[in-house]
């Protein structure tokens, strides 16, 4: 079951929280979902520069607020805040709405290497660049378990360096229990637009148990014990 479903679907209100948060009654519910798609759309175009990796949108009565997640948040801002206000203006007249009722908020992915999205699209803007898929796959495989991720999984499916017939490759390295709930699997997907046609790329990625505890740990509650007092303690044993 767990390799016929969507990672992110599969934990949604287990482990992860939906990417849409509101409540409509059923004539309005198709509007606002369809609303939804075409503002995440929207924004995926304008800002594809900008490493996205994924939209939150909230409603609150009449007011929305889109949370984007970036690698990159000066080119959302752009100078002196133009791109940003470029970006609200264009929602506004996507939405069709007054300019006090949508909001939306940038926040900064501090590592894009444990991202699924973020490294399928890395590595579908290596192939638009001619680069060898084999070289891509293995070189976003080699830095993400680097950057401490649990496993990985890549599948290029297409035309794959050009040949007649498409095909599927794949690489995996660690692991990536698909049927664990409580594991932190993400699940990324991104299409590259080559001479050749199409190859799509999926990317499953696990990553660490309470990772961002780990690494903005200020207190010995949240971290690891340093390198020092566990030698330090070893020779207390030793000396025992």
């Amino acid at each position: 079951m767990g390799q016929k479903v969507n990672p992110i679907g599969f934990r949604v209100s287990v482990t992860k929280d939906w990417r849409s948060r509101w409540f409509a009654r059923k004539r309005e519910f198709g509007d606002m979902l369809h609303e939804d798609l075409k503002m995440r759309q929207f924004v995926q175009t304008q800002l594809s520069q900008a490493a996205v990796s994924r939209i939150q949108i909230e409603r609150f009565a009449s007011r929305i607020r889109l949370t984007i997640h970036t690698a990159r948040p000066g080119m959302v801002f752009g100078r002196k805040r133009a791109e940003y206000d470029a970006l609200k203006n264009s929602l506004f007249k996507l939405l069709g709405t007054k300019d006090n009722d949508v909001y939306v908020d940038v926040v900064e992915v501090r590592y894009p290497e444990l991202e699924a999205q973020l490294v399928a699209q890395n590595v579908a803007m290596q192939l638009e660049r001619r680069v060898g898929f084999r070289r891509a796959m293995k070189k976003a495989l080699q830095t993400s378990m680097d950057m401490g991720a649990v496993g990985i999984k890549i599948r290029c499916a297409g035309r794959l360096g050009g040949a007649e017939l498409a095909r599927t490759e794949e690489y995996r390295d660690g692991k990536v229990p698909l049927h664990t709930l409580r594991a932190d699997v993400q699940y990324g997907f991104c299409e590259s637009v080559t001479t050749a046609g199409l190859i799509g790329v999926k990317v499953w990625l696990c990553r660490p148990d309470n990772m961002e505890e780990k690494n903005n740990a200020f207190d010995a509650k949240k971290g690891k014990a340093s390198q020092g007092s566990k030698r330090k303690n070893s020779r207390q044993r030793d000396q025992r």
